[in-house]
């Protein structure tokens, strides 16, 4: 038994059982890919996979239990490497961090400004994707860090800080309605067409039960992924947007108003690591220049608590 054949069962298993995919993934030859298979068969006497004919369906009860462990031994193996590492190369390496772009564009900015002056020998790769995607990049070890409002507390497999808490506000032009009001209600915001997030995004679903738990009817015309699609169609004239507040820049959006309210409740954005995944230390100083008073060491318990 050697590691590439553990990396094979779990590239296989990803790949959906194509044997063509995870040898091109594990840049091998699918007959290589096939060879250490049947020889891991044969040394633990058991059949792994279902089989039609040359083609893989699925995983046999032993090999659904065997692939529990092939992850956990993979883990445990990427973790030693990382552990050396962080002894030999405390200020070298790659960190890859999963936001979202509204973290991405308004808020990591001056993190990573800092962090760079810190690890200037440090590739940093910042992976933009959706909150249920962050999750499952971390889960795959596509990412190390992920920076999300949604999805991220929801996974047992996953380990979360709190970041900052924050709040939606509304974007118009300045020649608006809404901009005379002294104080805006939920029935206020609904009497004109809403521009906001898409479900699963930024908060959507705080938005949503503000209007359910109110029962108002809110005709939302349009939804996007991020904050500066909102804007462009509000200066459009095609309806009041809902962005987090952080989403709003003076300078850059001096053709709209942004008016602060609480009409939608507090939202929090997560910082999130796998379980069982050791950073490097660098990583966790990345998360210390986001959340100064994260318990770094809790966290590391909670996420490796072998460590």
């Amino acid at each position: 038994m050697n590691f590439q054949q553990l990396r094979i069962i779990r590239e296989t298993v990803r790949q959906d059982f194509n044997l063509t995919e995870a040898s091109a993934a594990l840049y091998t030859s699918q007959s290589g890919v096939s060879k250490h298979i049947k020889d891991l068969e044969d040394e633990l006497g058991v059949q792994l996979f279902i089989r039609k004919g040359k083609r893989l369906l699925g995983l046999t009860e032993p090999g659904q239990a065997l692939l529990g462990i092939v992850e956990r031994m993979l883990i445990d193996a990427e973790n030693i490497k990382r552990l050396a590492d962080d002894f030999n190369k405390v200020d070298e390496g790659t960190l890859t961090i999963a936001t979202t772009h509204t973290q991405a564009r308004y808020v990591l900015p001056p993190i990573v400004n800092l962090f760079k002056q810190a690890f200037p020998k440090v590739h940093l790769i910042l992976q933009q994707a959706s909150p249920s995607e962050i999750a499952n990049m971390l889960l795959q070890g596509e990412a190390d860090i992920g920076i999300a409002t949604e999805s991220l507390t929801a996974e047992d497999n996953l380990a979360s800080v709190p970041y900052y808490n924050w709040q939606h506000s509304l974007i118009v032009p300045f020649d608006h309605p809404l901009t005379q009001l002294k104080e805006i209600t939920l029935q206020d915001v609904a009497q004109y067409p809403v521009i906001t997030y898409h479900g699963g995004f930024t908060g959507r679903s705080k938005i949503d039960q503000a209007f359910d738990a109110a029962q108002i009817d809110v005709d939302i015309v349009m939804s996007a992924l991020d904050a500066d699609v909102i804007k462009t169609y509000v200066e459009l004239g095609m309806g009041v947007g809902i962005i987090n507040d952080v989403a709003y820049d003076s300078e850059r959006d001096y053709r709209l108003k942004q008016i602060k309210t609480d009409v939608f409740g507090l939202n929090t954005t997560w910082i999130a690591v796998r379980k069982g995944h050791l950073l490097r230390g660098y990583g966790y100083e990345f998360i210390s220049l986001c959340s100064p008073d994260a318990d770094i060491q809790a966290l590391k318990k909670v996420a490796y608590p072998d460590y």
